[in-house]
């Protein structure tokens, strides 16, 4: 006889135990649009197993359900969102350490340079319309920062 577990406990383990699997160490990645990509498709391929088919109203066929649906029931930000705000933490930290820390010091100048980590943090400000800030400063006032990060996670980007 099959026990069958309930979607909140699957939801359970999609957040415990393949989230974290996922992103570990993706405060240091570098994503590019295809990474992101490969990531929401993994996501929502998780998500369909957990929340199952639906079945039409009009037709009255069973379909797979649509990545808007998947984003509705799940409710919780998806896994780029996570891996970009835990960026934007991991950054506000290290650049909270200032220059005198040897590598950390050139590991900052290269982001003032436009580095890629540099557009991390832009990024960030530029999204919630605070760019004309030096988000170097903007990360010394940790409430501020800890805004902005959570701001992040909570964004919905729509398709133009």
């Amino acid at each position: 006889m099959a026990v069958l577990l309930s979607e909140n406990f699957w939801i359970n383990m999609y957040r415990t135990l393949i989230l974290p699997a996922v992103s570990y160490g993706c405060e240091t990645w570098v994503l590019t649009l295809k990474e992101e990509r490969k990531l929401r498709v993994f996501g929502n391929m998780v998500l369909r197993r957990i929340f199952g088919p639906k079945r039409d109203e009009v037709t009255e066929e069973w379909r797979r359900l649509h990545n808007e649906e998947l984003n509705d029931l799940y409710s919780s930000p998806n896994i780029v969102r996570v891996i970009k705000s835990r960026r934007l933490r991991w950054a506000g930290h290290v650049a909270r350490m200032g220059e005198e820390r040897g590598r950390i010091g050139t590991l900052l100048g290269a982001w003032r340079e436009g580095d890629n980590w540099g557009d991390l943090g832009v990024d960030g400000c530029m999204l919630l319309g605070c760019g004309c800030v030096d988000w170097f400063e903007l990360v010394q006032e940790r409430d501020r920062w800890r805004t902005l990060v959570c701001a992040v996670m909570k964004l919905r980007f729509h398709k133009m």
